[in-house]
């Protein structure tokens, strides 16, 4: 029997869905919505999982949830965004302003990348899948996963740069 998704554990990948989301999205309000969005949709009822992959499942929920707004966002009418330059300091983790700034470069190089490898670098090097898990919560192989991860991130160091890929 398949086992059913503990949302007793769903706190324990809030970090890493947050940051999945954050490089999905690119802003960080979206990103906080995303996920919002992303657990009310896993709790509105019990979920069966086919392994112990809390994350994967949830990563998958998220990439879907971040798929149906996209989808969504194209048919309703576009809200007016608030000022980027309100809030400088994204990371509040961060000690210097330097730092936050260029996380913020960083997610918003990978909010830019093609689906493909936007997926992939969230799923491993954000979300912190080893190759075989992203592979797997992906669909496809580990040598697509490696293939399309150092495409991605030779892209998103390009963009932080301002170099051509």
């Amino acid at each position: 029997m398949s086992p059913e998704l503990d949302p007793e554990r769903l706190g324990d990948h809030l970090d890493r869905l947050f940051r999945a989301a954050w490089a999905l999205t690119g802003h960080r309000q979206d990103a906080e919505d995303l996920v919002q969005e992303t657990y009310a949709r896993v709790l509105s009822r019990p979920r069966m999982l086919r392994s112990d992959d809390d994350l994967g499942y949830l990563l998958k929920v998220l990439r879907n949830t971040h798929l149906t707004r996209l989808r969504d966002a194209g048919r309703r009418i576009a809200a007016v965004a608030l000022p980027e330059d309100q809030d400088l300091i994204e990371d509040r983790g961060a000690v210097r302003p330097d730092e936050a700034l260029e996380t913020r470069e960083v997610y918003e190089a990978v909010a830019a990348l093609p689906e493909d490898y936007r997926d992939v670098i969230v799923a491993v090097d954000v979300a912190g899948l080893s190759y075989r898990e992203a592979a797997k919560a992906l669909g496809t192989k580990e040598g697509t996963i490696m293939s399309r991860l150092y495409r991605a991130r030779r892209r998103v160091v390009a963009a932080v740069e301002g170099t051509p890929a």
